[in-house]
């Protein structure tokens, strides 16, 4: 194909002119660019640069020390959260017979023993307050007749007695004890197969 525009302008001023739409340089000698320099304060400090014989790393280490600082600030130590007691809520839904009746057996004989050991000092305290003797006395009047002397209070209160009525009493006192125990574990397994048990809230120490 052949260009039928005609010839076409040379656009050779522009190679040492300004380009379309540049300005045209201020005349004058050229020679080498010296850079501004720096405003130097009142205090020797020079703003807008470093100062003379201070390394470029200075500038740029003290910049990380306050980021640094700034980034591992501690929190106030005014405000204090207050710890939240954890709190758990169990249901007992099943107690073993067999060690409810263990636990009651123990806990009955030592009652038993209690009892019996209360009883002597009571009898003891009571025999040194002389309640025995005036007590004794009067039953003594008051039943008694020309032929008998009455009702001896003090022989039938006598202390080997009474310790042992107070010992068939604990033994008693501990095979009931221990049966009733058992059997009441058995009612509240049945019973928690219904309503499902007692429900407990355990709490830590605050």
């Amino acid at each position: 194909m052949t260009d039928t525009r005609g010839p076409q302008p040379q656009y050779e001023g522009y190679a040492t002119g300004p380009l379309p739409g540049e300005r045209e340089p201020a005349p004058g000698p050229s020679g080498p660019y010296h850079p501004p320099k720096a405003y130097q304060g009142p205090g020797g400090d020079t703003q807008g640069g470093q100062r003379p014989g201070e390394p470029v790393g200075g500038t740029l280490g003290g910049a990380q020390g306050v980021g640094g600082a700034q980034a591992t600030r501690k929190p106030r130590t005014g405000a204090r959260t207050t710890p939240r007691t954890r709190k758990a809520r169990l249901r007992v839904a099943k107690a073993d017979p067999w060690s409810v009746m263990k636990v009651s057996f123990l806990l009955s004989i030592a009652l038993g023993i209690c009892t019996v050991v209360a009883s002597a000092v009571l009898w003891m305290v009571m025999d040194a307050m002389g309640v025995f003797e005036t007590v004794g006395g009067t039953i003594s009047e008051a039943t008694g007749s020309n032929e008998s002397n009455g009702f001896d209070l003090q022989s039938f209160l006598s202390l080997p007695r009474v310790l042992i009525f107070t010992s068939v009493i604990a033994v008693i006192d501990v095979v009931l004890a221990t049966a009733l125990a058992t059997l009441g574990a058995f009612i509240y397994n049945l019973s928690a197969g219904f309503v499902g048990g007692v429900e407990l809230t355990l709490a830590e120490d605050e």
